[in-house]
């Protein structure tokens, strides 16, 4: 039986998702470009040179463009790949991938697979998220699946929630299985959360 915290959820995740429908494509053209460069820019400050990131549905914020872009300067970029038992397999982005559509209709890349222990060998993730709190709490679309990769990994690296400058909220509604961040980037900032 869903409780208070599942209806909160479900709620702010549709206003969420209504928002983002909203966006013109030259808005998202314009948070694309800007993003990249934010993204560029942590990934330069953190020294990092093995990171995972997401290939974006069509109404997330743009990351395709920084993973070309990343590629091409040296930077190893593991992409996930959802499985039916809830965990993510992972594949390296190359220059020319191939791109199809994966569980739940998420676009995932064709390389070769490898298994979820690939991810502990990354220096940073750059994850999905609805939104995030000023707390640094992450909540995702539901399916659980960063928040398993998150809460499994035995050191994690800095993660990073990718959202539009609108989705960083006063508080989102948590349950116990969710996940904090380390911070989050957006279009016009990187926010790093205070340890709590």
């Amino acid at each position: 039986m869903p409780g208070a915290i599942d209806h909160a959820k479900r709620a702010l995740r549709a206003d969420l998702r209504e928002r983002r429908a909203l966006l013109s494509d030259a808005q998202r053209a314009e948070a694309e470009s800007a993003l990249t460069a934010r993204l560029h820019d942590l990934v330069a400050s953190t020294g990092a040179r093995s990171i995972s990131c997401f290939l974006p549905t069509t109404t997330e914020p743009g990351t395709r463009r920084f993973i070309r872009e990343a590629v091409a300067r040296g930077i190893r970029v593991l992409l996930p790949i959802t499985r039916e038992d809830g965990l993510l397999d992972w594949a390296v982005a190359g220059t020319e991938d191939e791109i199809a559509t994966g569980l739940h209709g998420l676009p995932e890349p064709t390389g070769e697979i490898l298994n979820p222990m690939a991810l502990d060998e990354v220096d940073l993730l750059l994850v999905p998220a609805a939104a995030v709190d000023r707390s640094g709490m992450r909540m995702g679309w539901g399916r659980g699946y960063f928040d398993r990769t998150l809460g499994s990994m035995q050191k994690c690296p800095p993660a990073y929630a990718v959202v539009f400058d609108s989705e960083i909220l006063d508080e989102v509604p948590r349950d116990v299985h969710d996940q904090p961040v380390t911070g989050a980037v957006t279009p016009r900032r990187t926010v790093v959360f205070p340890l709590t």
